[in-house]
């Protein structure tokens, strides 16, 4: 069996946002690794289409000091179900509102080797515009993107997001948007 063990964790860090870990990983064949984890809550965001569009936000990422198009994506609170806490960073992001279906779409781990992040992304119908973001630091502008252009915005990398990827190109492949 190629299941790797866990014998021991210890705590590097942690925040109110992330837990880094030291894990002392057995494997298969006997051999120890000494191996980092970092543990964060789970996300929620949307896929949100209309008139088709898609509804996307321009931003940078200072870790990477890239720029690129993403879905409206945030954490989910406590008391949150993913559908609430995709529709609150929906609007908290972008400023429109999902009255309509939130449809699951996709469920993803964006990076299981490294940490435990889980994303559930949904598809969001019926939008109405609300105003300006609340939280207007998280991107440059909001727009609503012509579907068609999605496939061109990956290959040129203006799309390369992992949950974003992951959501765009599993809507296209269900021709939920084309």
């Amino acid at each position: 069996m190629m299941r790797w063990q866990v014998n021991s964790k210890r705590t590097l860090y942690r925040d109110q946002w992330v837990h880094l870990q030291t894990a002392d990983i057995e494997l298969p064949d006997g051999r120890h690794l000494d191996h980092r984890l970092i543990e964060t809550g789970p996300g929620a965001g949307a896929v949100v289409v209309k008139d088709e569009k898609v509804l996307l936000l321009w931003r940078h990422r200072f870790i990477t000091d890239t720029w690129g198009w993403e879905i409206p994506i945030g954490g989910i609170e406590h008391s949150e179900t993913p559908e609430e806490a995709a529709r609150r960073e929906v609007v908290e992001e972008t400023g429109w509102q999902i009255n309509g279906r939130m449809t699951p779409l996709v469920y993803t781990q964006p990076s299981p080797g490294l940490m435990s992040a889980e994303h559930h992304i949904f598809l969001g119908d019926g939008v109405q515009y609300l105003g300006e973001p609340h939280d207007n630091f998280e991107s440059e502008r909001v727009e609503w993107v012509p579907s068609g252009e999605i496939r061109s915005l990956i290959q040129k990398g203006d799309i390369s997001a992992a949950t974003t990827l992951v959501a765009l190109l599993y809507a296209l492949s269900q021709q939920i948007i084309r």
